[in-house]
């Protein structure tokens, strides 16, 4: 099992920065790559951020820019540094990983309890 939480969200005017992290636990050495996500209301979940073990990253092309991926293993902790926000940043903000820790075949997902992000104009 994988359990993660996250932290860091809270109210922001438009053009600040929030840092938000996501400290896993449990099996951590299992895990292949963990993502940071986004639900507004009334829309659809979006990944915004991904990080793989071996560290290559990918953003949507709504962040690229302004959001940056990073992990610590020290801490087993994935960061999301968040610039330039906007109101329409504005959203329940979610980290996953993807692990295996049943074995190398069986990979499992596995999301945190979010963490609300409010962008004011």
């Amino acid at each position: 099992q994988v359990q993660l939480v996250e932290s860091g969200g809270g109210l922001v005017q438009s053009g600040g920065s929030l840092r938000l992290s996501c400290a896993a636990s449990g099996s951590v050495s299992t895990i292949k790559g963990t993502g940071w996500h986004r639900q507004a209301p009334g829309k659809q979940r979006e990944l915004l951020a991904a990080i793989t073990a071996s560290g290559t990253v990918r953003y949507a092309d709504s962040v690229k820019g302004r959001f940056t991926i990073s992990r610590d293993n020290s801490k087993n902790t994935v960061y999301l540094q968040m610039n330039n926000l906007r109101p329409e940043d504005t959203a329940v903000y979610y980290c996953n990983a993807i692990a295996s820790p049943a074995g190398p075949t069986h990979e499992f997902d596995y999301w945190g309890q979010g963490t609300q992000v409010t962008v004011s104009s």
